[in-house]
């Protein structure tokens, strides 16, 4: 079996999290697997080097030097515990050193020009990976399997939408093919740096953070690999958050479109674009726990299970703003929807979530906080006459707003599921301040305050019956036991 296994920031992240990744790759060899490893920087790197940037233009380039000092103390430490071979141990010392010495010099450049631009962002965020991927190869070699650390800007070639880039999925292809391929073939584990790419010219992207999930799927398309394994640190994707409802559990079985809802909307175990490629190609996908290998995980495939409960799961996103235009002039008038998601458009912003009203007196939409006060100002300038007019009457935002959604492919049809959502609300005395629903009828998406959020959650998820949702072990079979 051809296998591409991603590990996350902790599966990377101490010598105790290594050993178990050399453990995972070392079975999957013996039973015959052909491996390509995706990896992610070591834990809290990618913050490290974004706050170092990010003081650099303020003119703080001290910060950097000492995040510099402590990132190379953490990958030291784990090149101290695993390469007994002096030549080897500072070979790959000094690959790392002189990753973190371009870290120094771009936040000094950073610092002169005062500027800190997505492109130089980008550079800056992909470090992590550069010295993780080095780092692992190493390890493994030590362990007496073959490996090559390979830099994904040679294989994965994406647009130049810096921050959050597309991957061109032809182009990688055949970059896949000529690299990837021949390493396999040879017996050699490609270990493969998760979230950066590069446009064709060369110039470095990263696909968004959380991305080496992403770079998982891409690669797993490109090589026409049977599964993707996402190792974490959790065991699956859970029915709900475990901090906020402590007796969540582990989903066995999800399709590619219940995934990608959850994703969308909160479940922050799987990049949002990660099922993307998988769907594309029809490759299942596994999530599992570095740390609880024998745990099956849950399993992700084209078909949803019948048999699995009709909600599957209830997610939050926090971090919200609603926006509502309203007022009566807009009733019959062509265009103002139009209007207003292009003004949004301008200022770069998703939007998670739209609703409005039958009347047509009312239309509102739901924003990152932090985009809130440019769409509130590119709205107000759109919208002047109107509002000058008062067929517009206010145009205004609701911060500290959570979208809950429920989530399931067995809602599709069912009667009776939307009113089962608002009578577990009601007994809870919660507001819905907004609802969305979609026609696939895979999700219900509602708005209400974040001081309500966590007890809608509880409530939703009890009401559907969640909690005894568990996992059975004679029906789920985790890879350690293929």
């Amino acid at each position: 079996m051809l296998v591409v296994m991603k590990f996350g920031g902790t599966s990377v992240g101490s010598v105790a999290a290594l050993e178990k990744v050399v453990d995972i790759v070392t079975r999957s060899r013996r039973r015959g697997d052909r491996v390509a490893v995706v990896v992610s920087a070591m834990s809290g790197v990618t913050d490290m080097l974004l706050r170092g940037a990010c003081q650099s233009v303020q003119g703080d380039t001290e910060t950097a030097h000492q995040l510099h000092q402590e990132m190379l103390r953490r990958h030291r430490e784990v090149l101290d515990a695993f390469l007994s071979d002096p030549g080897v141990h500072d070979e790959v010392l000094k690959a790392i050193q002189s990753l973190l010495d371009e870290f120094d010099s771009l936040c000094h450049s950073i610092k002169v020009l005062g500027e800190l631009t997505p492109r130089a962002l980008d550079v800056i965020a992909g470090m992590g990976e550069r010295m993780s991927v080095r780092q692992v190869a190493a390890v493994l070699e030590s362990r007496g399997i073959a490996a090559r650390a390979i830099d994904a800007d040679r294989l994965i070639v994406t647009d130049n939408n810096f921050g959050a880039a597309s991957p061109l999925m032809p182009q990688t292809t055949r970059r896949c093919q000529e690299i990837l391929v021949p390493l396999l073939e040879a017996g050699i584990v490609p270990v493969v740096t998760g979230f950066i790419g590069a446009t064709e010219e060369g110039i470095v992207t990263t696909l968004g953070r959380g991305g080496s999930d992403y770079s998982a799927t891409i690669l797993g398309c490109a090589i026409a690999a049977d599964e993707v394994w996402i190792w974490t640190d959790v065991n699956g994707v859970m029915t709900a958050d475990p901090r906020i409802v402590p007796d969540a559990r582990t989903i066995p079985h999800l399709s590619y479109i219940e995934m990608g809802e959850m994703a969308y909307f909160g479940a922050k175990v799987l990049h949002p674009q990660a099922i993307r490629p998988a769907k594309r190609a029809g490759i299942p996908v596994r999530i599992l726990n570095t740390f609880e290998p024998e745990h099956p995980g849950t399993l992700i495939t084209r078909e949803p299970d019948g048999g699995d409960k009709r909600v599957k799961a209830v997610t939050a996103i926090r971090g919200l703003s609603l926006m509502v235009i309203e007022g009566s002039g807009m009733l019959g008038v062509p265009g103002v929807a139009a209007r207003a998601f292009g003004a949004v458009a301008r200022t770069g912003t998703n939007v998670l979530m739209i609703s409005q009203s039958s009347s047509e007196q009312s239309i509102c939409f739901v924003v990152p906080t932090h985009d809130a006060p440019r769409v509130l100002a590119a709205l107000r300038e759109e919208m002047e006459r109107e509002l000058e007019r008062q067929d517009i009457e206010n145009i205004t935002a609701q911060d500290n707003i959570v979208i809950l959604t429920v989530v399931g492919a067995g809602m599709r049809g069912t009667p009776g599921i939307a009113s089962k959502v608002f009578g577990a609300l009601g007994r809870e005395r919660i507001n819905v301040i907004a609802i969305a629903q979609g026609s696939s009828e895979y999700n219900i998406s509602i708005v209400v305050d974040q001081r309500d959020a966590d007890n809608a959650v509880r409530a939703l998820h009890a009401e559907f019956g969640l909690g005894t949702n568990a996992v059975d072990p004679a029906t789920a079979v985790s890879p350690s036991a293929m």
